[in-house]
């Protein structure tokens, strides 16, 4: 029995030694189902057990740290002309740029300095370049309408990602704007702005949104982006004639402008006056034009007075031989007379009016219907109503000029409806111009008659004066055979 109990023990004893656990006869640790080898991370060496704060000390610097190596990884750039060159490199970047997306947007503490300088880089090396002149070939000479056939850049693949990941950048709230603002300093604003002008509107709409961002964040840079957009502009109108993100940096700034607080400081006002209103000037106005006029409709929401600013700077950029600009113009000009308030109205009711005169008579019928459908315009028509005086004489020579010998059907009809609204307005008005309208009109056939009679004499004077001085070289005979040199 002794020898059974002592047999006993022995086996216990060996079993315990088996196990290895810990020294009181501890089972062995299983191993965890999710272990770095099997669910493919890197494994972490074991922290030492001195303190807690040495434990957490290392957790952060294995987090910057291996942050870091992802983003040095990042920083590579590849060609992506040639497809099939280094495609696992590129496959592999990609993927740690997954990561760092993911990574980014599930933190949970703060990103130290040193992640935010190398993040910044890794964005400028992988975004910032010089577009190939062989994308801009069949920019030039484009119309005033129609777009260019959308160009799409091969390296997009990965560009995408990487704007993801800075838009994520830019929006995390562990990414503190103080620190950041370091590195996301004015020579990045202005390379990322430069970037506008890509010819891949993929790109131009995610930097839409990445500026937007940037603006609301980094408040600091606020008065840069304005001044440097404000030049983006100024070179557009003055020096290049061409440039692809006017209508994204236009629509960026329709809410940056709703945002302005009330009374308008004098640097906003500048910005309708010096940038915004001599956008109207070049011929791709068409392409950008529903931003712009949102744009200035949103300072005349903000300061009404500024109406007729804008009203002034439409009749200074006018279209004198461009009918599709011309049509452009007009609608623009009823949403911003919508806005207009009866002041402002009266101070420049003359200068349009008479603009408004010379479209009625355009010989482009579209040209002249559009301009005739402001009188549907309730809010107008009341001014107008209100005016009358003055308006009424200005644009009834144009409609009775309509009424007589205008080519279209539609505008002749269009025309005597207005005209019907003029005599129910007042008749006598009406009949007044109507005989202003006679005696001018019997003015000018007298003076072109005069003109004819005047141009009649110096025909004949100069007829006169000419023929003695051929008197002395006879013509020679039709019938005369012509003379054939000889030849020896």
């Amino acid at each position: 029995m002794w020898k059974q109990f002592m047999g006993k023990l022995s086996w216990k004893s060996l079993k315990s030694g088996a196990g290895g656990g810990g020294g009181e006869g501890s089972p062995r640790a299983k191993s965890h189902p999710m272990s770095p080898r099997e669910n493919g991370t890197l494994g972490k060496p074991p922290a030492s057990p001195t303190s807690p704060s040495g434990v957490a000390g290392g957790e952060g610097r294995s987090r910057e740290d291996a942050f870091i190596q992802k983003v040095k990884i990042c920083s590579t750039v590849y060609d992506f002309a040639d497809r099939g060159k280094d495609s696992p490199e590129k496959e592999r970047k990609r993927q740690v740029l997954m990561s760092l997306v993911d990574c980014i947007g599930a933190a949970e503490e703060p990103l130290t300095e040193t992640m935010m300088s190398a993040c910044v880089r890794m964005f400028g090396l992988n975004l910032f370049r010089v577009f190939p002149p062989k994308v801009r070939s069949g920019t030039v000479g484009a119309s005033e309408t129609e777009e260019d056939e959308p160009f799409f850049d091969p390296s997009w693949y990965h560009l995408q990602v990487v704007y993801e990941l800075l838009l994520r950048f830019v929006t995390s709230p562990f990414v503190d704007p103080k620190v950041a603002r370091k590195y996301v300093d004015s020579s990045f604003i202005s390379k990322l702005l430069d970037l506008f002008d890509s010819d891949d509107p993929r790109e131009r709409d995610c930097l839409k949104t990445v500026l937007h961002r940037i603006y609301g964040k980094f408040m600091g840079n606020r008065p840069f982006i304005r001044k440097a957009v404000s030049n983006i502009f100024f070179r557009f109108v003055s020096e290049a004639d061409h440039h692809n993100g006017i209508a994204e940096l236009l629509e960026v700034f329709g809410s940056v402008i709703s945002g302005f607080a009330k009374p308008l400081k004098e640097e906003h006002k500048l910005f309708l006056w010096k940038a915004l209103i001599p956008l109207h000037k070049p011929k791709t106005v068409g392409v950008y034009l529903p931003q712009l006029t949102y744009c200035i409709t949103q300072f005349i929401e903000k300061e009404p007075k500024l109406a007729g600013t804008v009203i002034r700077g439409l009749l200074k950029y006018w279209p004198v031989t461009n009918s599709q600009k011309e049509m452009m113009f007009l609608g623009e000009l009823e949403e911003v007379l919508e806005l207009i308030d009866m002041a402002e109205f009266q101070k420049c009711m003359v200068p349009l009016f008479r603009r408004i005169a010379k479209c009625l008579n355009s010989s482009h019928f579209q040209v002249a219907e559009r301009a005739l459908f402001l009188w549907n315009n309730e809010h107008l028509f009341d001014m107008i109503s209100q005016n009358r005086q003055v308006i009424v004489p200005l644009v009834y020579p144009a409609l009775e000029r309509n009424a007589r010998a205008h080519w279209n059907q539609s505008v002749l009809n269009v025309t005597m409806n207005v005209r019907k609204m003029f005599f129910d307005m007042d008749e006598r008005l009406l009949l007044a111009c109507q005989s202003n309208f006679q005696v001018e009109e019997e003015k000018r056939a007298a003076m072109e008659e005069r003109r004819r009679l005047i141009w009649e004499q110096l025909e004949r004077n100069a007829d006169a004066a000419f023929r003695p001085a051929n008197a002395s070289f006879p013509a020679t005979p039709s019938s005369a055979p012509p003379v054939v040199p000889t030849v020896t």
